[in-house]
């Protein structure tokens, strides 16, 4: 989810944002609401209900997800049920292109490169061994928030996963379901590639940072990150 959350963010998730649910079978036992194009929630992972992950919701039942592979800008078309059905698309603006603070760090090894982490350094500054990540700002709707590509990196397309009676890289998001999409849209395992998330799958709404310590992953924290404590979006 970067550049949105990093290695080291402790965050506040609302349990109940969604719904009191029954601890056993995951029903719905009271509504208290249902999740928002652009919240950012924590779920059960569908191919693997034991992990906790977090994404962006791009898509809510009924929405027609497209996605361009070489623009990399997403298209949502609400209320589609069925190809004859579908309205408007939703209003989807992106910003031009620029570096971003973080650079994409690799290992050589002996069949290849493999990436190791990341590291967030101003863009005058250069890192051997590093690919410059770039950043734009995305709106969906009444909502901005940053997204990060990697310059030059080919989607692999082949791995999408491919809705029976859909076009690859189109999706329709069945009722009780949602598209979740990463805000680091080359490095995200998400429903492009793995489908969709029930409502039973839903853990909570993230809405803030608590702490942040300045860490990378598997590495003890240096610091602590004072100014991205408060509310996330």
């Amino acid at each position: 989810m970067m550049p949105t959350l990093l290695v080291g963010d402790f965050i506040l998730v609302e349990k109940f944002a969604y719904g009191i649910k029954d601890p056993i079978t995951q029903t719905t036992l009271i509504q208290t609401g249902h999740p928002q194009r652009g919240d950012i929630v924590v779920f059960k992972y569908p191919p693997d209900p034991k992990l906790d992950y977090i994404k962006r919701v791009i898509g809510l039942p009924g929405d027609r997800i497209i996605y361009d592979p070489l623009s990399k800008s997403v298209t949502v078309q609400p209320g589609c049920a069925n190809t004859a059905s579908c309205g408007s698309a939703l209003p989807i603006t992106y910003s031009d292109m620029a570096p971003s603070d973080f650079v994409q760090t690799y290992d050589s090894t002996g069949s290849g490169e493999s990436a190791t982490g990341f590291l967030q350094v101003p863009p005058d500054r250069q890192v051997d061994g590093g690919i410059r990540l770039a950043e734009r700002t995305e709106t969906l709707g009444n909502l901005s928030h940053q997204i990060l590509q990697v310059p030059g990196q080919q989607d692999q397309v082949g791995m999408y996963y491919h809705q029976r009676n859909q076009q690859l890289a189109e999706w329709s998001v069945p009722a009780g379901h949602y598209f979740m999409m990463g805000d680091n849209r080359d490095d995200s395992a998400d429903s492009r590639f793995w489908g969709f998330v029930p409502e039973r799958n839903l853990v909570g709404r993230a809405s803030a940072i608590w702490m942040s310590f300045e860490k990378q992953e598997g590495q003890w924290p240096t610091g602590v990150r004072l100014r991205r404590i408060g509310a996330i979006h």
